[in-house]
């Protein structure tokens, strides 16, 4: 696989663009023209389109060197954004090992993993790195096995473990999340990290979620999409740094709407780890602009339709109700009324 990576920024002066090949493959989130909360949990297996984002375990696309670089910056200046509980430890070794076969069994001209024993040699192209380590062994990585090979994984991670009838957020590396914090929400089960979500609570989501997740076994992942707005391709817009970003809520214009919203995609998996039995959970976040999504025409009607419908309450949670009337305005020159076709893809191959 051959990948052009982009020399780019998620912050600053904000450089960061998608090609037009990156846009056809972006995991739009709606396949009808409404939305309600939902668990849409599907088996993560190859479907869809060659080369879309559901071809591997875990995507690597054209932004993996910059949002690394992004990640290595976002731990410099806060390290909490990485922790894990004392009991974690094995989970995390369970995580790298997975995250290291499957990026060499599906990126070979990119990674490599060489296994004698208990004696491992990993090689990572696109980052420079070429470490020989010993599996289980902590002392012989640069630091703990979570935050190892996240450092070189694009999308957030948290592991969870299963006890007590629950699932508990014990372990993580968040540096790309929308508006939620690792450091307050460790420790928690898992009905309190989701307190803040509205409706889906009412309507049992989350009860019927629970008994799902608790129920995956090792080797059947399955995903969901989930999905935000954001203004300026940022990935770090945690609470910590509301300062930072909450702002620019508030400086869109007519004129730059197309250009600075962002649809903000997370592809969510759940993957059963064999030795701790924990679950982990990755959180891949995807950006697209709405100048860039409008190029698609589907996309372009069926956002209009479904920001204008979508309920107040959930307009709220997705932060974007203040500038809903902006959005839907923008949008309602690319909706021409004519019907779109089921699915996410694009309708022209």
């Amino acid at each position: 696989m051959s990948l052009d990576f982009r020399d780019e920024t998620f912050r600053g002066d904000f450089t960061f663009s998608n090609s037009p090949e990156a846009v056809r493959r972006f995991p739009f989130p709606f396949d009808r023209d409404a939305y309600m909360y939902a668990v849409n949990i599907e088996r993560h297996v190859p479907t869809g389109r060659e080369g879309s984002v559901f071809e591997h375990a875990f995507d690597v696309d054209e932004h993996y060197v910059s949002e690394m670089r992004d990640r290595a910056l976002v731990l410099a200046e806060d390290p909490l954004r990485c922790q894990s509980l004392p009991h974690m430890a094995l989970a995390g070794w369970d995580l790298l090992e997975l995250i290291m076969e499957s990026k060499a069994r599906d990126y070979p001209d990119l990674f490599s993993l060489t296994k004698d024993g208990d004696r491992w040699h990993w090689v990572n192209r696109p980052l420079n790195v070429d470490d020989r380590f010993t599996f289980l062994d902590e002392a012989t990585l640069p630091c703990g096995p979570l935050e190892y090979i996240t450092r070189q994984t694009q999308g957030d991670f948290t592991l969870q473990d299963q006890r007590e009838d629950s699932l508990w957020l014990d372990a993580g590396i968040v540096t790309t999340q929308a508006d939620w914090s690792l450091d307050f929400d460790l420790g928690m089960k898992f009905h309190e990290w989701h307190a803040p979500v509205p409706v889906a609570h009412q309507l049992g989501v989350f009860d019927r979620a629970l008994k799902f997740l608790m129920s995956i076994q090792h080797g059947q992942p399955y995903r969901r999409l989930n999905w935000t707005l954001t203004v300026d391709p940022l990935l770090d817009t945690s609470p910590e740094n509301y300062p930072k970003w909450g702002p620019s809520r508030a400086s869109l214009t007519p004129e730059t709407v197309g250009r600075r919203m962002h649809l903000r995609v997370e592809l969510q998996s759940f993957w059963r780890l064999p030795r701790s039995n924990a679950l982990a959970f990755p959180i891949r976040a995807y950006l697209c602009s709405f100048e860039d999504i409008v190029s698609v025409p589907k996309w372009g009607r069926r956002l209009h339709r479904v920001l204008r419908d979508i309920p107040e309450e959930l307009a709220t949670y997705k932060g974007f109700a203040r500038n809903r009337g902006l959005l839907v305005d923008y949008l309602a020159a690319f909706d021409d009324g004519q019907p779109t076709s089921p699915g996410i893809w694009p309708d022209d191959p």
